[in-house]
């Protein structure tokens, strides 16, 4: 065979050489592991706070439930002040959860406390309703907690817009569990200011250009409350038992 045409053999590659230069090194995952048993120490820092405001919510919210076989004259005594006492000792964490979770990049962590959060904002929201038939504003739910809202340039804990309307929606179907059960307790007037109350919620609620899926779905839903409340209204007219309002036959 001629010098031209002869294939030529290829090297001999040295495979221990290209084995031992691609190597994985442990000291990544080494960081890595370090990594996750920071993340998992912030965790339990802030879990320590959020199950404290947890198990005093469930007091709470097991008094509240009281407002359902409470004659109206009663509310206070028996249901509304003892809610205070139990959300005053709720504010205490939330604060101390908000000193804690200041540390640390809010968004990043904030889905640890929102739902407890809500529970303690709807908590409020319900008794001022119940207490004064006013609701409270975002400032206000931010000034009985002692911690910030709706901050745009800081990110560290506070209350957020959806939060506060989340909450509200919360309120909105309590409410509405409500109307039946005055009627039963012989309170015909309350079913008539709840439907006032959460028709204006409703009408607000139209207003808003809701960009979240979750707060957009729960809104959807608040249309379903006024139906709830407006059916027991209409049976208390046919009934005629809508309490007639001063200057009115």
């Amino acid at each position: 065979m001629s010098d031209d045409t002869a294939m030529t053999t290829p090297a001999p590659t040295n495979t221990s050489t290209a084995a031992s230069s691609t190597h994985v090194d442990p000291a990544i995952f080494s960081s890595l592991q370090t990594k996750i048993d920071e993340e998992q120490a912030i965790r339990d820092e802030l879990k320590t706070h959020v199950d404290a405001l947890s198990k005093q919510g469930r007091l709470t919210q097991s008094i509240l439930s009281r407002i359902h076989n409470t004659p109206t004259e009663e509310l206070e005594a028996n249901v509304l002040n003892p809610c205070y006492d139990a959300l005053s000792e709720q504010t205490k964490t939330v604060k101390a959860l908000a000193e804690s979770a200041s540390k640390y990049p809010f968004y990043k962590w904030n889905s640890i406390w929102q739902r407890d959060i809500q529970t303690v904002i709807s908590s409020l929201q319900l008794c001022d309703w119940l207490k004064s038939g006013n609701l409270l504003t975002l400032e206000q739910i931010g000034q009985r907690l002692d911690v910030p809202v709706n901050l745009k340039s800081e990110d560290t804990f506070h209350i957020t817009v959806e939060d506060y309307l989340l909450a509200l929606i919360s309120t909105i179907e309590e409410l509405a569990r409500l109307a039946p059960n005055a009627v039963t307790l012989g309170d015909y007037a309350r079913p008539l200011q709840i439907s006032k109350f959460i028709k204006d919620v409703h009408a607000g609620f139209q207003l808003l250009n809701l960009k979240n899926d979750i707060l957009r779905r729960r809104a959807d839903g608040v249309k379903y409350s006024v139906k709830k409340v407006e059916d027991v209204v209409y049976d208390l007219s046919l009934r005629g038992l809508i309490p007639k309002t001063p200057g009115t036959g």
